[in-house]
């Protein structure tokens, strides 16, 4: 049983990738490296190797290099698989596999060093409707994954299923950028929508 789990997370992974993204993502570290379309910048994978750590397998960055001036600055570290995605405005969406059980969406401005924006799932609870917070604290797996940014909305998928929701959920949101304005709305399974 363990050994299909571990044969099926990646089909899914790759399946809920591909289905949901509107812009096209490509998974680290299998890319290597995505140009930003006008070729100014460059997202690339780096493996770090930490010998004698606790933790077993191999560690990731991602760096943004400007192609022009060959200078580069570390946006993350990640283990595992992370989805990449240039915006359409010179910001870069990242959706960090966690673990086998979650996902968070990161935000990064290429031509500025300031803070990425952070949506994962103990930010969600703080900021969703009370209603939707059980879904959230009470199952155990819980994505949150970046969908597409246009102007100021970051437009992102939240999916999950566990003790509290055993059919699953999914919710399409919208984040206002600046504004810290969060929108999430259920979206119906084909049984709801039959109905």
């Amino acid at each position: 049983m363990r050994l299909l789990r571990l044969i099926l997370f990646p089909v899914l992974l790759v399946s809920v990738v591909g289905h949901v993204y509107a812009a096209p993502f490509a998974l680290f570290p299998k890319a290597g490296h995505l140009a930003s379309p006008d070729g100014r910048f460059e997202v690339r994978d780096v493996d770090l190797r930490e010998p004698g750590s606790e933790f077993s397998g191999i560690f990731h960055s991602l760096w943004l290099v400007d192609t022009a001036t060959g200078r580069s600055r570390k946006l993350c570290d990640y283990v595992g698989v992370a989805a990449v995605a240039w915006s359409e405005k010179d910001s870069l969406m990242v959706t960090q596999y966690l673990s086998k059980k979650t996902s968070r969406a990161l935000i990064f401005a290429t031509t500025s060093t300031q803070e990425p924006v952070v949506l994962d799932v103990p930010s969600l609870i703080q900021m969703v409707p009370v209603e939707l917070r059980p879904a959230l604290r009470e199952n155990d797996h819980a994505f949150v994954e970046a969908s597409r940014l246009e102007g100021e909305i970051f437009h992102f998928q939240v999916w999950g299923y566990g003790q509290h929701d055993r059919n699953g959920f999914h919710w399409n949101c919208e984040y206002k950028l600046g504004a810290a304005n969060l929108k999430c709305e259920a979206k119906k399974s084909a049984a709801q929508t039959a109905r």
